[in-house]
């Protein structure tokens, strides 16, 4: 039992960056925590932990044993909360990453209802476009759209969002309107670059119940959805928003919609299949009820928003 303390203590000291931060993590004190590694390392016979005052680094030893254990900690610690889970109440750390646009405009909205809803609930909310190890981490939820799922994960929907391709009608005046989408080619395109695989965002069209993607003419691309607006805003050229990010935008004026089809002139329409949105956590036993919670929480709360 002190070994499995000492290897709890050793783990969350590596990912929380310091003993202090995972003591408060193991609601123990920081001597404790010292005190379990110091005993596993006597145990093992070699140092795990490079100790100063202001730093705390793995060795040599201490990362060969930590690639070994980590996963185990977090297994034990998944079938503990599966155990509890059958009449336990929504408690204990909550640890979401989102991808950036939706978790500013959409996600982080959702949390101060959530948070006092189930107040003995703590929410770490990780804003990034990078790809997530949710072990390695410690994430118990990662929203991501549809292009961003990976195998192995349990996916569940959250919402869907229509795209929008607009511009400014400053650039709308000095460059003229496209009529259809082949006269993208000859526009200022703002595109969205995938920040996990380096890929351009498609745009996508309907015609006569064909979807086809046109010829762009990318003269700005951006891993970022919102500085791609505000540069859409200034006049800089033509981008592709979700509503979330556009719908505030176009009303007032900042932006206006392009291809929202015109059959009689035979403008192509925008193809309506949305953007999809994705809790995804890792197993049945990742779903505590705080899992369940938040999900259901944003499910009904984003149900009709677009």
């Amino acid at each position: 039992m002190d070994t499995l303390r000492g290897v709890e203590s050793f783990v969350r000291s590596v990912e929380e960056g310091s003993i202090a931060a995972a003591a408060r993590r193991l609601a123990i004190t920081p001597a404790a925590a010292s005190q379990n590694i110091a005993r596993l390392e006597r145990v093992l016979g070699v140092r795990l932990l490079s100790r100063t005052t202001r730093q705390l680094g793995l060795t040599e030893a201490g990362k060969l044993y930590y690639d070994r254990v980590h996963g185990v900690v977090h297994d034990l610690e998944q079938a503990a909360a599966a155990v509890s889970a059958l009449n336990e109440e929504p408690r204990g750390q909550l640890k979401i990453a989102s991808s950036v646009a939706f978790g500013r405009h959409v996600i982080a909205p959702l949390v101060p209802s959530f948070a006092a809803r189930y107040p003995d609930v703590s929410i770490e909310l990780v804003i990034t476009d990078r790809s997530i190890d949710h072990i390695g981490e410690g994430i118990d939820i990662s929203v991501r759209f549809a292009q961003q799922l990976e195998p192995g994960l349990i996916a569940r929907k959250i919402g869907s969002v229509p795209l929008i391709i607009c511009a400014a009608p400053s650039y709308i005046a000095r460059r003229g309107r496209p009529e259809t989408p082949e006269d993208l080619r000859h526009h200022d395109c703002l595109v969205y670059r995938f920040a996990v695989n380096g890929r351009l965002f498609r745009w996508a069209f309907v015609r006569d119940g064909l979807r086809f993607e046109p010829e762009l003419r990318p003269t700005i691309v951006s891993n970022d959805i919102d500085t791609l607006a505000q540069m859409a805003i200034a006049g800089a050229g033509i981008t592709r928003l979700g509503t979330f990010i556009a719908n505030p935008i176009l009303e007032q004026g900042l932006l206006v919609p392009l291809f929202s089809g015109d059959p009689a002139k035979g403008i192509a329409s925008v193809d309506h299949e949305p953007l999809e949105f994705y809790a995804c956590f890792l197993d049945r036993q990742a779903e505590t009820p705080k899992v369940r919670a938040f999900i259901d929480h944003a499910v009904q709360s984003l149900k009709g928003r677009w």
